[in-house]
């Protein structure tokens, strides 16, 4: 009886940990992004490499450190980016916005993420706070951004 108390105590114990260690590593949704600097804007179309799952229209947005990440190339802790990735219509000459696909984010923490170059990678698919798109910690999304290591792992540059 006590040897498989034990067990099970052992069993809870780990779940605890575990749900711990992934709530602790998670990205959280950021919440008034359309409100930061709008960064840039990019549309990946039928035939490029990411068109699975990227094609799309994409905006990307900095908070107020990763604007000066944006600025220097050198991202502090906290520095938050994100690309809201929206389905796109072509109608009378024109590309418009579609519905949302997917919201991803890219938190800098060089401690909690030094796996992945300090970054903590997620996506949340739609228009879902709470429905997350990244199931490997991040390390598909590095391996993508590893040929930006001169800028940090960053894509986007500053345009005045």
């Amino acid at each position: 009886m006590k040897k498989s108390i034990s067990l099970l105590m052992a069993g809870l114990l780990s779940t605890v940990a575990v749900t711990a260690f992934a709530a602790d590593q998670a990205v959280p949704f950021p919440e008034g992004y359309r409100n930061w600097l709008h960064a840039k804007s990019m549309l990946i179309q039928p035939g490029h490499a990411l068109e699975n799952p990227f094609q799309g229209l994409h905006h990307v947005y900095a908070n107020k450190q990763a604007e000066a990440g944006l600025k220097t190339g050198k991202y502090a802790d906290g520095s938050v980016l994100v690309f809201d990735l929206l389905q796109y219509q072509e109608k009378d000459k024109t590309i418009q916005e579609g519905e949302r696909k997917l919201v991803g984010v890219m938190l800098k923490d060089a401690k909690k993420f030094a796996a992945t170059g300090g970054w903590g990678f997620e996506g949340f698919a739609g228009n879902s706070k709470t429905e997350r798109l990244v199931k490997d910690g991040g390390t598909s999304c590095f391996a993508c951004h590893a040929s930006e290591q001169k800028t940090d792992y960053v894509f986007s540059q500053y345009r005045p």
